[in-house]
């Protein structure tokens, strides 16, 4: 039991981080907007000729070390997430094409929320840690007292500010997906939660079997 649960656990954790790079990937291709860091990294890559999951890479293991002075413990999620979602990108955008004309690049937007709403809620719900950039705001937020919320809201916009400066893409696909993937990744969370392990009981079993104590 605990053998298949764990299974189903690391199952979920890097299907989730592949599906993540790759629906990511597709917001990429379809030219309307990228989710807030993607921005920044995209327009990052625009200036050093790296490859946009390369530089995701890179800057997920920077901010994973501002993680020490705000006494964050990365767990095998976080480092997975680092490695695992730029890879995944980078493997997607070599085969999927550039979106022409509004329908595809609708559709391509609309698909690439859906499967990171489902990828989010995936790996979350695995509960192997967090990612660096979702540590980093928890962890900012103990450290300073503001809502989560707000934090949230100031890293993500001066992320997207510098990275619109850079050349990254903004469009109406960043508003969609800013308004659209926390309802989205609540519904998936829920859909794919695991099941907490079951309870083994240490006392002992009296009286007739059927009375026995068994495991909920």
């Amino acid at each position: 039991m605990r053998e298949r649960r764990l299974a189903r656990r690391l199952t979920q954790l890097y299907g989730g981080l592949v599906l993540y790079g790759a629906s990511s990937a597709l917001l990429v291709r379809s030219g309307l907007g990228l989710e807030p860091w993607n921005v920044l990294h995209q327009g990052l890559a625009e200036h050093t000729g790296l490859s946009m999951g390369v530089v995701l890479t890179i800057l997920g293991a920077a901010v994973l070390l501002l993680w020490i002075p705000l006494r964050q413990r990365p767990g095998l999620g976080t480092v997975s997430n680092v490695l695992v979602i730029g890879a995944a990108m980078d493997a997607t955008l070599t085969v999927a094409p550039d979106a022409h004309g509004w329908t595809p690049r609708i559709a391509m937007t609309a698909a690439g929320i859906v499967l990171n709403g489902a990828a989010t809620g995936l790996y979350i719900a695995a509960r192997f840690g967090p990612g660096p950039r979702d540590g980093l705001m928890t962890g900012l937020n103990q450290r300073t007292g503001l809502s989560v919320r707000l934090v949230r809201t100031a890293v993500e916009i001066t992320v997207v500010v510098t990275g619109f400066a850079l050349g990254g893409t903004v469009g109406p696909g960043t508003l969609l997906y800013a308004v659209s993937i926390g309802p989205l990744a609540q519904v998936f969370l829920r859909a794919f939660a695991v099941p907490p392990a079951p309870e083994v009981s240490t006392v002992a079993a009296t009286g007739r079997p059927g009375r026995a104590i068994l495991p909920r």
